[in-house]
């Protein structure tokens, strides 16, 4: 049975179609802070604490932004990394982590990672972030100029 913690809010109107994020992290605490930074951010979020599961939500969804925790010392995301990416190739990857490895931050840009951020990360920086890798689609540019 596949389990996924879904902070989804509606109090983000908008005309344009909600973008999807799939967010992994094995902390609690940090899976809940960076859903309320998406859902900010306009997101529909699905939120996973391990990557198996995220793995199979992969299998039937597909998604407009991808944060992953990267585990421990070794880069245990890889795997997930290289899975949405064989999906789109377009798809913004962005990997969190507390333990900042030079051979995992080599690993997951070489993957195709869009960016790789160190824990703590602020508002501000996600917001950056964000807005770094997600450029409206070409069809919202159209319905924001309207």
């Amino acid at each position: 049975m596949m389990r996924f913690v879904n902070f989804e809010s509606k109090c983000y109107p908008s005309s344009l179609p909600r973008r999807h994020a799939l967010l992994v992290d094995e902390d609690g605490k940090d899976l809940k802070y960076f859903t309320m930074l998406l859902l900010r951010s306009g997101y529909a979020v699905k939120s996973f604490l391990n990557y198996p599961e995220a793995e199979g939500c992969l299998e039937h969804e597909d998604f407009d932004f991808v944060i992953l925790n990267q585990g421990g010392p070794v880069f245990e995301a890889h795997r997930l990394v290289a899975l949405v990416l064989a999906r789109n190739r377009n798809t913004p990857v962005v990997v969190v982590t507390r333990c900042l490895e030079m051979k995992s931050y080599l690993e997951a840009m070489q993957l195709g990672a869009a960016d790789y951020l160190e824990k703590p990360v602020t508002p501000a920086e996600f917001e950056r972030t964000v807005m770094m890798h997600c450029q409206p689609r070409q069809g919202e540019i159209s319905a924001q100029a309207s």
